[in-house]
């Protein structure tokens, strides 16, 4: 009998280790919900984000209104909810606060928010971002923005899905995470702006955000692979951030990340140019994916059918990775550099 005892003891301790093993190895390996980010979903959600329906998705516009709600009927089906502190999926931004600097006439419009807490430090706060605006409707024509920035907008709706997920299985992240889509980005970078001067969550715990402004098409320079993602900003802060967007390329995704318009001398200046650059200004290690510059940029042609969902999905899947990384690691990315 107590040989028995002993053999049902070490059987049971034996099938806890290896439970927990099991467990532990798969909250630090994120391919399992790197491979839940689904084409077809973002190729779906993208035809209805960048529809003639959204007329365009101008800041305060009834178009874009309408394509907020339907993202956020995204965010509720895969169970994710508005962040805790705030009373739904809005962050409110008056008009006086839109036209402020240059007045465009902007109507009230919102900053779009959801949020998955962490399991062990909720306080910390990864935030994913992108812009829904675009240019709205121009001479009767309406300007879609599937690149700009509709590929964005379903990527981090996408991303935030592949974490619920996650969280559902018992692995959720160990840190909390925002996803947030930001309005007025074409006239000024206006949501982040808001967002970044009224944060729901203290700037000294935002640990990083990882920004995402077209990932859809291909540049001239890209003319023969779409198998590459611009890295902008990543460095500029912290040297952690950098590593972490290459060691988790290299791992999982292995894409040929081009630096070209990281350079601080780039004449375009794209670091300063998308949402992410406003948590930049504020110390926060900021990385910013893009697929460059095409010919329909901020024209009528700009639309899903144009959009390349095999390079769409495995940029978003980069972006995941990454935010896996951060969320988990032990140590939020150091700022080490000015």
């Amino acid at each position: 009998m107590k040989k028995l005892l002993l053999l049902l003891l070490v059987v049971s301790a034996y099938s806890c280790k290896t439970s927990q093993s099991t467990a532990n190895k798969d909250n630090s390996d994120p391919t399992k919900y790197i491979n839940a980010i689904s084409e077809k979903d973002l190729k779906k959600m993208l035809y209805t984000i960048a529809s003639d329906e959204m007329e365009g998705r101008e800041t305060g516009s009834p178009g874009q209104k309408k394509a907020g709600l339907y993202m956020i009927e995204q965010y509720k089906k895969s169970g994710v909810s508005f962040p805790k502190g705030a009373q739904d999926y809005y962050q409110h931004i008056p008009a006086s606060y839109l036209n402020a600097r240059r007045n465009e006439n902007l109507a009230d419009s919102e900053n779009i928010w959801a949020f998955i807490e962490g399991s062990e430090k909720p306080d910390e706060i990864l935030v994913i971002s992108a812009h829904y605006d675009h240019v709205g409707i121009k001479n009767g024509e309406v300007y879609n923005g599937a690149d700009d920035d509709g590929s964005g907008t379903v990527a981090v709706i996408e991303m935030a899905k592949a974490f619920a997920k996650a969280k559902k299985q018992g692995h959720g992240p160990k840190r909390s995470i925002l996803f947030l889509h930001v309005t007025g980005e074409e006239h000024g970078l206006h949501g982040s702006r808001f967002y970044s001067e009224n944060p729901l969550f203290p700037i000294a715990n935002t640990i990083a955000d990882i920004n995402i402004d077209m990932i859809g098409r291909r540049d001239v320079e890209h003319s023969n692979t779409n198998n590459y993602v611009y890295v902008i900003g990543a460095d500029r802060l912290s040297s952690d951030l950098h590593n972490a967007v290459v060691a988790q390329n290299e791992k999982y995704i292995k894409m040929d990340l081009d630096f070209k318009f990281n350079d601080p001398k780039d004449p375009n200046h794209f670091y300063e140019r998308s949402d992410h650059y406003n948590f930049a200004k504020h110390g926060i290690p900021s990385v910013f994916f893009f697929n460059g510059v095409h010919a329909d940029y901020h024209g009528k042609d700009d639309t899903a059918e144009k959009i390349e969902y095999d390079a769409l999905t495995k940029r978003t899947k980069l972006a995941f990775s990454i935010a896996w990384d951060l969320a988990n690691r032990e140590n939020r990315p150091v700022v080490d550099k000015k």
